[in-house]
């Protein structure tokens, strides 16, 4: 028990760092969360769409994919070209992530 006292305040705390980086823009990010996550930005080479970072050195593609759907009364994602935006999709060599852009519907409910 005396070891353990003897410890206190001498053992080093770890943190973990996870290195961000987007492979359309220059934008980079460190963080310290130990948890599993993943962090967005606006990606100016993404026209502005909200994109997931990659862990730095991933080979990968980051992507947007038009709708090619009608659009109608929806409220859909657009990106910077005013281009109506599916999905952005990460393909890697060992799979693919996916961050759907669904679209909103409008209701008035008005009183008659």
């Amino acid at each position: 028990m005396q070891f353990i006292k003897n410890l206190i305040g001498k053992v080093p705390i770890l943190k973990s760092e996870q290195r961000w980086e987007c492979p359309n823009c220059t934008l980079t990010d460190v963080t310290h969360e130990s948890r599993p996550h993943t962090r967005f930005h606006i990606c100016a080479g993404l026209k502005g769409l909200t994109a997931p970072f990659v862990p730095a050195g991933t080979r990968c593609k980051v992507e947007a994919v038009e709708r090619e759907d009608y659009i109608g009364d929806e409220k859909v994602t657009y990106d910077g070209e005013r281009r109506p935006i599916m999905r952005v999709e990460t393909t890697r060599d060992d799979g693919n992530d996916v961050a759907v852009l669904a679209p909103c519907v409008e209701q008035n409910l008005g009183v008659n």
